[in-house]
């Protein structure tokens, strides 16, 4: 089966996903001091474990190579499974053709034209043997290609796959599949507002092209469109670059911590494109890229305004209340 092709919607979801690193824990059972302890294993012998390594290349393809243990014998059926974390659909499971590569290992490739849903997909290992596929630990990642990746500019649609480890030391992709996209560049952070450097790809900037900040708060009324705060565009080529003030955003507050997610418009009337930070090697960069939230007198009193990337490498700014600063 290969994944869906459908393209992410870039509109009006505006609401910033939880974090899906949710995988099964270990058993866990009583002991006679009252605390959880693991559940003892049977006899039997523990398998091998199973590491891989990956290998990106610049058009967004990944090779895996396998640690096989000796006694492993893959049928013509061999594959390595990416499972979508959450999804249950037909397309939800992608089987890469699993075979030999010299003494001990095994190789499977995810070509760059197999696209991937958005999201975070589990790799396991299926011999073929009829055995339950087995879940693959990372080996060691050559991702040297996608730091300051730079794919056609002509480009259409946009799919990016990082390897990296769950926080129980599991393989496991994440992945994004966009067109139009505005990758975010450089981000210039001053009192008085921030500059985002960046660009443009599967769409040219044409007359009109702004960039917007959305409040991701719900509005009162169903009829009533988010707050927006709209600031033109300077654009050379695909390059695009905007000034984005925080007065403003800071003049709308209303209580709490309040995120405003960004976006760039490539000309006036056309569909707007989420700015984020795709083409590089790290996969989640909230924890990563770290921004200073400066301080802004309001009316209301001293508040904090900040750029971050979102848990899907999305930019937003957030407008801090006093409790939160």
């Amino acid at each position: 089966m290969t994944a869906s092709s459908q393209l992410t919607v870039t509109g009006d979801d505006m609401k910033e996903p939880s974090a899906i690193d949710q995988e099964p824990m270990v058993p866990v059972s009583a002991g006679t001091d009252g605390r959880e302890r693991p559940q003892e294993r049977s006899d039997e012998a523990e398998p091998v474990e199973l590491r891989a390594d990956c290998i990106a290349d610049s058009a967004g393809g990944l090779t895996f190579d396998l640690n096989a243990p000796q006694d492993t014998h893959t049928a013509w059926n061999a594959a390595l499974v990416l499972r979508l974390r959450g999804g249950d659909g037909a397309d939800d499971e992608v089987r890469l053709p699993l075979g030999p590569n010299g003494a001990g290992r095994l190789r499977a490739v995810l070509p760059s034209t197999v696209a991937l849903a958005e999201g975070r997909w589990n790799a396991y290992a299926d011999f073929g043997d009829g055995g339950d596929p087995r879940r693959l630990l990372p080996g060691v990642n050559d991702l040297r290609s996608l730091v300051d990746r730079r794919p056609l500019a002509g480009i259409g649609r946009l799919g990016v796959r990082i390897p990296y480890a769950t926080k129980f030391g599991n393989l496991a992709l994440r992945s994004w599949l966009r067109g139009p996209h505005a990758e975010a560049g450089d981000i210039l952070v001053a009192s008085d507002g921030m500059t985002v450097a960046g660009r443009l790809y599967g769409a040219a900037p044409g007359a009109g092209a702004c960039a917007e900040a959305r409040a991701r708060r719900t509005p009162a009324s169903s009829d009533t469109e988010p707050a927006t705060v709209t600031v033109p565009l300077t654009v050379e080529g695909p390059e695009f670059s905007f000034t984005l003030p925080y007065e403003e955003l800071a003049g709308r507050w209303e209580q709490g911590s309040e995120p405003w997610d960004l976006w760039l418009r490539p000309a006036k009337g056309a569909r707007p494109v989420r700015i984020a930070r795709l083409l590089d090697d790290v996969a989640d960069k909230k924890q990563v890229f770290s921004y200073p939230g400066l301080p802004v007198r309001t009316d209301a009193g001293e508040l904090k305004v900040g750029p971050y990337y979102t848990l899907d490498n999305d930019l937003a700014v957030r407008v801090a209340g006093p409790a939160e600063s």
